[in-house]
């Protein structure tokens, strides 16, 4: 036999395509060449597929050896994940294995040199991409398979495990499903933090309606403090959601719980020197997720935010409006995932202290340091907080604050009724749904005209405010309006802010 077919699946961004890969014995001098647009780790698999062939006593054919990627496409494939289908299709052309035999498998794995099978970045959405046939994944990935695997799933350990497999002359080893229901581990608690009640309220606030949150204020104040513990009053995963994030972490090739499923919402908290490129994704030619994609359903926290690069900080403005990025490159476009709740702490100016007759700042540092912040980007944040160093006798205090527990029951219970009405959180609501499932009271919407006659808010910042307020009615009641003291409380939260941050910049 000179030609097979064997499918296997390759990643680009976080979804996966199914690939065939076509192999064909031909005449002439001996040589191995790959065509079909592959990239630089996918022309390395000739060397470990020959190592790994050879470690299990099977033979290397001695001939022109074309492989062929094809899936329809003119995007870039490739990957270690094809190493085992390429390393099959040999052993069919050379007679040791039967195309009947392999007919209904898929294969998905890199090839080590010794012929063990090794996990790839991308288990996941590769085998998702795969529902006609079953799916051969590396032993060590078959929990992460079998999250979405629509048909069966095997995992074997080495490439002569796999053969004998193959050939019937032993049992597939097919090991029960384990449970993707992991142990909340100990987060942070909000009973560690002693006073902020305002920006305490202002943190379940934003975990409610999943509005954007900035905390400003001077060192040792506890906004990175606050920021940490608000991912423990979140709501675990809804299914769908636990896909999503299990899908992403996996093709970032990043660490997942035992069980296999994110069901928590995960914390990103990048450093300040972070790139362009590793924030929003890309960077290879699989076009991998960036962070923004990495919080997907849970909390990108942004330390020092002063200290990010404008065109950084710029970048996530189209993606807090659409929750998607679209990452392009010259011969490849992705469209990943972006739906996070975005909290960002600063101090509010260079030397942090910010207060008159403490800061040491003159007026061309600080706004120096104000040009970092755009007003698009700061319109853009729902929530505004001064954090102020606790007092001394807050810090002294023997009773502890209330517990994420506590906080975390009336968060679930706001956001099941938002959902209830709504069909989505508040923080998604539409203009034109503002007006059916957030009406204002008369005192409301005098209120909030007059706030925008000012010039204090934006058109953007007018349905923020509706939107907060909503939040605000939800955690406190069921009002079918929203009147003017969730009104008074949602613009308290963000244009009674700190005096730095003033005038438009600051709205």
């Amino acid at each position: 036999m000179s030609f097979v077919s064997v499918r296997s699946a390759t990643l680009l961004g976080v979804q996966g395509a199914p690939v065939d890969v076509e192999i064909h014995l031909g005449m002439g001098l001996p040589g191995f060449t790959i065509v079909g647009q592959p990239d630089e780790s996918c022309r390395e698999s000739r060397d470990r597929v020959r190592a790994a062939l050879l470690s299990c006593d099977l033979p290397w054919p001695n001939k022109r050896i074309t492989v062929n990627l094809a899936n329809g496409s003119n995007e870039r494939k490739g990957g270690a994940g094809l190493d085992v289908a390429i390393a099959i299709g040999l052993l069919v052309v050379q007679e040791v294995l039967t195309v009947e035999a392999i007919s209904r498998f898929s294969f998905i794995g890199e090839l080590g040199l010794d012929g063990s099978l090794r996990s790839v970045a991308g288990i996941v959405p590769l085998v998702a991409a795969i529902d006609d046939r079953t799916v051969v994944v590396p032993r060590i990935a078959e929990h992460e398979a079998r999250i979405v695997a629509q048909g069966n799933v095997c995992a074997v350990a080495t490439l002569a495990e796999l053969v004998a497999s193959i050939r019937e002359e032993v049992p597939w080893v097919h090991q029960q499903r384990v449970s993707t229901e992991v142990s909340q581990s100990e987060l942070p608690n909000m009973s560690d933090v002693r006073g902020q009640s305002a920006a305490r309220h202002a943190c379940e606030i934003a975990a409610a309606g999943s509005h954007h949150l900035l905390l400003i204020g001077p060192p040792g104040a506890g906004k990175s403090m606050l920021a940490q513990r608000l991912v423990g009053i979140l709501p675990d995963l809804a299914t769908t959601d636990a896909i999503t994030s299990t899908i992403i972490h996996s093709a970032a090739h990043s660490a997942l719980p035992p069980g296999g499923l994110v069901t928590r919402p995960p914390l990103r908290a990048p450093h300040h020197s972070t790139s362009l490129i590793a924030m929003v994704g890309g960077g290879t030619s699989s076009l991998r997720p960036g962070e923004i994609s990495l919080a997907t359903n849970g909390v990108l926290f942004l330390d020092e935010l002063g200290e990010f690069a404008p065109s950084v900080l710029d970048a996530l403005r189209q993606p807090l409006e659409e929750g998607v990025v679209r990452v392009a490159r010259a011969k490849s476009s992705a469209v990943l995932p972006a739906k996070f709740l975005l909290v960002a702490a600063t101090n509010p100016c260079p030397c942090g202290e910010g207060t008159p007759g403490l800061c040491v700042c003159d007026d061309r540092a600080k706004q120096k340091y104000l040009r970092r912040f755009s007003g698009p980007l700061l319109d853009r944040f729902d929530l505004r907080v001064a954090v102020t160093r606790p007092h001394v006798d807050e810090l002294l205090a023997s009773s502890k604050s209330e517990s994420s527990r506590d906080i975390a029951l009336r968060v679930q219970q706001a956001r099941s009724r938002a959902i209830e009405r709504n069909g989505c959180l508040n923080s998604a609501l539409t203009a034109e749904a503002l007006d059916e499932y957030a009406p204002l009271t008369k005192g409301a919407s005098q209120l909030l005209r007059h706030q925008v006659e000012r010039g204090r808010l934006s058109g953007r910042g007018y349905h923020r405010i509706r939107r907060v307020g909503r939040t605000v009615a939800d955690l406190r009641d069921q009002s079918e309006k929203v009147d003017e003291m969730h009104i008074a409380v949602a613009l308290a939260l963000r244009v009674g802010v700190q005096p730095h941050f003033s005038g438009e910049q600051a709205m």
